[in-house]
């Protein structure tokens, strides 16, 4: 099994975020190790949250995480690539996907968005919009060495809801509504 991406400046960066705004059902793409599933479970206003991830060792350490905090009964857990398996509609989706550049073969899932980085997001963000109830949006981080191709963002709405400069890259967090 593969690593579990263990939380980093990424994944604080978004978490402020999931904090401020998700409510109503929430899809976690991507759980990691379920910091953002169990920050977005521990809000009043969030109904349910359902974790995705391709790796079962990441839904394993979230669903402990959902367990320490008290909040297991609020959450469910989905082992996937991207959507597969997902059904239905949420009102917001949460996204810290792998967005640097492959360095070749063997690489991490956790961390390695494709050749250029953004392969994982632009596959995402087609199928997002299939998933999120009218009003509803997206939460998602990604880093300056992302290669991001100029139509992946198409059809959404972007606002810029913080940067957040590193020694070597700079990480945006997002808010896509779609168009």
């Amino acid at each position: 099994m593969e690593p579990v991406y263990r939380p980093a400046e990424d994944s604080y960066l978004l978490l402020r975020h999931v904090e401020r705004f998700v409510y109503g059902d929430v899809l976690d793409m991507g759980t990691g190790s379920g910091v953002q599933a169990v920050g977005a479970a521990s809000k009043r206003e969030v109904t349910s949250v359902t974790a995705v991830d391709l790796n079962p060792a990441a839904l394993i350490d979230a669903e402990k995480r959902g367990a320490a905090a008290g909040i297991l009964w609020k959450m469910r857990f989905i082992q996937g690539d991207l959507f597969s398996g997902v059904d239905g509609t949420y009102d917001w989706i949460v996204f810290n996907p792998p967005y640097l550049p492959s360095e070749g073969s063997p690489d991490e899932a956790s961390w390695a968005g494709g050749e250029k980085g953004s392969e994982t997001i632009a596959r995402f963000l087609e199928e997002a919009p299939r998933h999120l109830r009218e009003g509803g949006g997206i939460l998602m981080v990604y880093s300056s060495l992302t290669g991001l191709c100029e139509d992946c963002f198409k059809g959404y709405e972007v606002e810029v809801l913080e940067e957040s400069r590193l020694f070597y890259e700079t990480l945006t967090c997002v808010r896509f509504t779609p168009s």
